[in-house]
């Protein structure tokens, strides 16, 4: 059985259409008009603020992906820096069970438009099958597959929602409306930073991808810093022409308020264009998490977290297939049984982040622990100003978990399942640390034989 990536595959423009393309998804340009529906013109301070974190995450997760080249990810970082159960911990309820969730939320968004859009004779059920049984193809059938699809389904959205936006800035589309901004103090403001955090996370979604990568060193520090710039950009353009065109309080409350912003600037048009570019969001995000998970999984498998099938690639196309099809039979339970709809996705989404986001602190540490555990490493990328970064980003995450959203019954239900994701990697953890792996729980490994994972 093959169990090693092929290597030298994946130029910057793959890793940064990985970056780019997980993060600009249905579900966020949701979240994005949803907060501008909120808070008018004052979301866009929130999103700068959380734009400078999402920055420092990506500093963090550039210096560890260079210093500790594997495929497993935060698990590989953390196993090192802080031992094995906060590694797998870290890995399945920060990343895993995350993406079981998010994945399907992010697909019902896109089911729902390509159904109300261009396919009303079918269910949004069997087009969300549909869709995540093409993207699962495209992941089986080798990198090449995998790195064509993702550049091209990244252009196609960047091009649209910008440009949708960008004819809403410039005031080009049908008559707009007059929305007035909600004053808004230094509170309202950064209790809006939750909300837009979701619309920059997961860029380090390229750190699985780095064995497989051509030049790391160079591409994987500007995949992620230059893709976070772009997405900041289409963000404020297409959050600047939806509040301009749709009143705020629709915004707010439409469950599929990008839709809305389409029809408003282009009438039936705008409509068609916004369908396009729901797909192709929803295309590149569950293209990358099919091709990043299962890599977190082989890197777990090999350093012994998890089973050892999901190590196993495929003979011909050398790719990680026991983890693209699991995490895809996984997803698909969840769309057939409608446990991921329109009305769950709000608390998906945000539950999601939560648990995403403690897995960003556990990765700012980990630089931390390496930086003091190996200062002779070499590390051809360096946090600028480090520990400032680190420091900064472990208390703003901390602020963003503390306000992850107003209302307090829905808060609660956001912890509760955070809560869940959390004990279930925790009872993981636990037993196979101790029964199978037969490991201290909090013993790191050393940094050379990770290396040899």
């Amino acid at each position: 059985m093959v169990e090693e990536l092929r290597k030298g595959v994946f130029g910057f423009p793959t890793l940064l259409s990985a970056s780019v393309g997980l993060v600009v998804a249905s579900t966020t340009l949701v979240s994005l008009c949803q907060g501008m529906g909120l808070a008018g013109y004052g979301f866009i301070l929130s999103m700068l603020i959380a734009w400078v974190l999402m920055t420092f995450q990506a500093f963090t997760f550039s210096e560890l992906a260079i210093t500790m080249p594997r495929a497993g990810s935060i698990s590989s970082y953390t196993e090192v820096a802080l031992g094995h159960f906060l590694a797998i911990v870290s890995t399945i309820a920060g990343y895993i069970i995350v993406q079981l969730l998010a994945g399907p939320a992010e697909i019902a968004v896109a089911s729902i438009v390509i159904n109300n859009v261009f396919l009303p004779s079918i269910s949004p059920t069997a087009i969300g099958i549909i869709m995540l049984v093409i993207f699962m193809s495209l992941n089986l059938l080798g990198v090449d597959v995998f790195a064509n699809a993702q550049i091209f389904f990244t252009i196609v959205k960047i091009v649209t929602i910008a440009g949708m936006g960008l004819l809403g800035v410039l005031w080009l589309g049908n008559p707009q409306v007059q929305n007035a901004t909600p004053p808004m103090g230094i509170t309202e403001i950064f209790a809006s930073v939750a909300l837009a955090v979701w619309l920059l996370i997961g860029v380090e979604f390229t750190c699985p991808l780095v064995e497989e990568a051509k030049n790391p060193k160079r591409d994987m520090p500007l995949a992620m810093i230059g893709g976070l710039v772009i997405i900041l950009i289409v963000n404020l353009l297409f959050g600047i022409g939806a509040f301009r065109y749709i009143p705020m309080d629709k915004l707010a409350s439409s469950p599929t308020p990008h839709v809305d912003v389409g029809a408003a600037i282009l009438g039936k048009a705008g409509l068609y264009w916004i369908g396009i570019a729901s797909f192709f969001a929803t295309a590149g995000t569950i293209n990358t998490l099919l091709a990043a998970v299962p890599r977190m999984l082989y890197g777990m498998a090999h350093a012994g977290q998890i089973p050892s099938i999901f190590k196993w690639l495929h003979p011909r196309f050398r790719t990680p297939w026991v983890g693209i099809i699991l995490l895809a039979l996984g997803m698909a339970v969840q769309i057939l049984t409608g446990i991921s709809t329109i009305e769950t996705i709000v608390v998906f989404i945000l539950a999601s982040a939560f648990s995403w986001l403690l897995a960003y602190i556990i990765a700012h540490i980990d630089a931390i622990v390496l930086r003091l555990k190996y200062p002779k490493l070499e590390r051809p990328f360096k946090t600028p100003l480090f520990p400032i970064p680190q420091i900064l980003g472990i208390l703003g995450t901390v602020f963003v978990l503390i306000n992850i959203f107003p209302d307090p019954k829905l808060k609660a239900e956001i912890h509760k399942y955070a809560l869940y994701f959390l004990v279930g990697g925790a009872i993981y953890s636990f037993l196979w640390c101790t029964f199978k792996m037969k490991k201290g729980l909090f013993k790191p490994v050393k940094y050379e034989e990770a290396l040899k994972e």
